[in-house]
C-alpha cells in the first residue's frame, strides 16, 4: 500500500489531528519517536493504531510526518 499523500492532503489531514484527537502533532511525534523501534511504514501505522486508537489517515499522516521531519534531521 502506498504511502504518499499529495502536500495539500498531508498537510490537511496533519491541520485536523488536533481537533479529532485532542493532541497536537508535536506530541504525537513524540509519542512514535519514544515507540517501539519499527522499521517499515506501515508497521509504524499499525502500532498507533492499536496502541491509541487512531483513525488510519491520522495515523498516516502522523508516521509521514515523522519520516519528513526525520530526514530532514539526517541532511543538516
Amino acid at each position: 500500500m502506498s504511502h504518499v499523500f499529495s502536500e495539500e492532503t498531508h498537510r490537511n489531514l496533519l491541520a485536523r489531528i488536533p481537533h479529532c484527537t485532542g493532541r497536537e502533532v508535536s506530541d504525537w511525534l513524540r509519542t512514535v519517536e519514544e515507540g517501539p523501534a519499527l522499521f517499515r511504514f506501515e508497521e509504524k501505522v499499525s502500532w498507533l493504531r492499536a496502541e491509541h486508537n487512531l483513525a488510519y489517515g491520522h495515523a498516516k499522516a502522523i508516521i509521514h510526518e515523522y519520516d519528513l521531519r526525520r530526514a530532514a534531521r539526517k541532511l543538516l
